[in-house]
C-alpha cells in the first residue's frame, strides 16, 4: 500500500491519532512518509491542523493540505459557507499519486465519514480513493453502536469497488464495557474486514517521543506494527499508558 486512505465511522472518532501512528509505525521502520489532509475544516488559516498533529506526533512527515474552511462543518457546505471553490476528487486523488512518486506511504485523512459531500455533485472520500485506486483503512468506535455504522461504512465501500484492508479502534477505554470487549469479536464480521488495531483512550496526550515508541504496539503487522497491545485483556494498556 502506497497510498492509504484513512475514514472514519463518523467525526472525532480517532482518524487523525490512527494516521499518526501509522505513519509514526512506518517511519520507525524507515520509510517516507507523506501525510495528506484533503480538507481540513473548523481551524483558521494560523492554526494547526490535523496533518501538523500528525507530524507533531510522529515525527517528520511531508504535509500537505488542499483545502482549508474556517467552519467546523461538512467539506460541501463549509466550502459554500466560505464562498470558496470545493476541492473535487480528482484533485484528492492526484495529489496522492503526486506524493507517492516520492515517498514510501502516502496517507490520506479524510473529513467526518467516507460519504461526506465534497462538492455540490455529491462526490465524497470514497470517489477520492476510486480515482487513486488506493485501499481505505476505516477507524471506529469501541461501544455499543458502532456494529450499525461499521457494517454501514463496510457496505459503501464495496458499493464503490473499494477494498478495506481493516479496521481500527480510534479509542479503546482503560475499563472496556461489556459492548466494548464484545465488539472485539463482532467488529471483523460488521466490516467484513480484520481489526487491524486499537489505540488507548486518551494516546493523543502523549508526550511525542512517547506516542512514537507505544504507536507500533496498537497496530497489527499488516499497518507496520507489533500488534502486542491486547484489547482482549481488561485494563491491557502499553507500558507508556502504565500508571
Amino acid at each position: 500500500m502506497s497510498v492509504l486512505f484513512v475514514t472514519g465511522t463518523g467525526t472525532e472518532i480517532g482518524k487523525t491519532m490512527t494516521t499518526a501512528a501509522v505513519a509514526a509505525a512506518a517511519l520507525r521502520q524507515g520509510r517516507s512518509v507523506a501525510v495528506l489532509k484533503a480538507v481540513q475544516t473548523g481551524v483558521a488559516p494560523d492554526e494547526p491542523g490535523d496533518a501538523a498533529e500528525v507530524e507533531r506526533l510522529a515525527g517528520p512527515v511531508t504535509l500537505a493540505e488542499l483545502a482549508r474552511y474556517p467552519e467546523p462543518l461538512a467539506p460541501d457546505t463549509a466550502a459554500r459557507r466560505a464562498g470558496r471553490p470545493a476541492v473535487r476528487p480528482h484533485e484528492i486523488a492526484e495529489a496522492a499519486l503526486k506524493l507517492a512518486a516520492s515517498h514510501d506511504l502516502v496517507l490520506v485523512e479524510g473529513a467526518g465519514g467516507l460519504l461526506v459531500r465534497f462538492d455540490d455533485e455529491g462526490h465524497t472520500l470514497a470517489d477520492a480513493a476510486r480515482l487513486a485506486g488506493a485501499p481505505v483503512l476505516v477507524v471506529v468506535e469501541a461501544g455499543l453502536g458502532t456494529l450499525n455504522s461499521t457494517a454501514l461504512t463496510a457496505l459503501a465501500l464495496r458499493s464503490h469497488g473499494l477494498d478495506c484492508p481493516g479496521v481500527v479502534i480510534g479509542s479503546w477505554p482503560a475499563e472496556p464495557d461489556l459492548a466494548a470487549r464484545c465488539n472485539l469479536a463482532d467488529l471483523p464480521r460488521a466490516a467484513g474486514a480484520p481489526l487491524l488495531g486499537a489505540l488507548p483512550a486518551g494516546s493523543g496526550a502523549l508526550p511525542p517521543d512517547a506516542f512514537r515508541a507505544a504507536a507500533p504496539d496498537w497496530l497489527a503487522p499488516e499497518l507496520g506494527g507489533t500488534g502486542t497491545f491486547d484489547p482482549t485483556r481488561p485494563g491491557s494498556q502499553p507500558a507508556s499508558f502504565a500508571r
